[in-house]
């Protein structure tokens, strides 16, 4: 890790053994790891939803810790690739795409500076100019983004230090992936607490911070990610995730951090997406009823408010009779997921 001043110095932390609270959560994920793999053969629309859910939930996130405020139908349409139409907007969907690239796999290892700056510039794609340069300024104390102010922490290197300081992360973690000398969740949070500490860019640490998180799990084979908002569950524990960082990043500039308090909190941010998976697919896999879920499955593609016939949902779940599809909207609407507009035949129907 570069340090202050400018002197390289050989960071082995990454190595260092594990206490036990850190090994069993490890010994847990391993037994989690193949959850989605399972509905993937199975119920692969159970993935889909849970994965479009999980997107909405994530770019809400990264809206309200920007302190951006949008209303929930029009976060919904720039999660359908409405084109954003204010800069608060344009921030969103800069999250937006690069989230998507992610999922997709488009963007995978080795992990480099250039992809990292690349990554940064999608952020901020509909923001042109702001994304993609490194660090500039030596004193960050707060940044701007779409008219709002989001405080950071100061950087741990200098501004003229954050090049070198990136390139030296990005190569330990390329080594430590393909030696596989410590167990990969552990290499990333070693990268990201790195990351955070550097805080290469003058805004969008953070943001950046949880996608290339996504990023690397994936790559080690835990996509819960894509199905579950990682970024929610930290909104939701803000207080552990602030004790943590700043427990482990304590003497970060001079190698003497200690990474178990960040490898508890991120470990258990991770089982607990993984309980939320089981609880969520399960639910959609027995619910409305196994002949139901795929009308159910349909209506979820269509936007709150908007009106629907039963003949829509005859064209979209082909295996599902007319009767299947009544029964199916019937249980919907005992639960007020749905309305009947009318009566008879030709009546509409619409998602609540």
């Amino acid at each position: 890790m570069i340090r202050s001043g400018g002197e390289a110095s050989q960071n082995n932390l990454w190595l260092e053994p594990v206490d036990a609270s850190v090994a069993n959560l490890l010994a847990v994920l391993r037994r989690c790891q193949g959850q989605p793999d399972v509905y993937r053969e199975q119920a692969p629309q159970v993935l889909e939803t849970l994965a479009w859910r999980a997107r909405i939930a994530s770019m809400g996130t990264a809206c309200r810790l920007a302190g951006i405020g949008l209303p929930a139908q029009r976060l919904e349409a720039l999660a359908r690739q409405a084109a954003p139409e204010t800069d608060s907007e344009r921030a969103v969907a800069g999250y937006r795409d690069v989230l998507a690239r992610i999922h997709a796999g488009e963007v995978g290892l080795p992990l480099t500076p250039g992809t990292i700056r690349a990554l940064h510039a999608g952020l901020y794609a509909y923001l042109p100019g702001e994304g993609g340069a490194w660090q500039w300024r030596d004193t960050v104390g707060q940044e701007r983004l779409a008219g709002r102010r989001e405080t950071v922490r100061p950087a741990s290197v200098q501004a003229d230090e954050v090049p070198g300081a990136m390139a030296e992360s990005c190569d330990r973690l390329a080594t430590a992936w393909e030696h596989q000398a410590v167990e990969r969740l552990l290499v990333v949070n070693g990268f990201v607490l790195d990351f955070l500490c550097i805080q290469p860019f003058p805004a969008g640490n953070e943001r950046l911070a949880r996608l290339v998180t996504l990023l690397l799990l994936r790559a080690a084979g835990h996509p819960v990610g894509q199905y579950v908002s990682l970024a929610g569950i930290v909104e939701q524990t803000r207080q552990g995730y602030e004790e943590a960082l700043q427990r482990s990043s304590a003497g970060w500039a001079t190698g003497q951090h200690d990474l178990t308090a960040w490898h508890q909190y991120r470990l258990g941010v991770l089982v607990y997406a993984y309980r939320a998976f089981e609880k969520q697919a399960n639910a959609l896999d027995t619910d409305p009823g196994a002949g139901g879920r795929e009308v159910w499955l349909a209506i979820e593609k269509f936007r709150p408010g908007q009106r629907f016939a039963i003949s829509d949902l005859e064209q979209m779940c082909p295996d599902a009779d007319r009767a299947t599809i009544r029964r199916a909207l019937g249980e919907l609407r005992e639960q007020g997921r749905v309305t009947c507009l009318g009566t008879g035949r030709a009546s509409e129907w619409q998602r609540t």
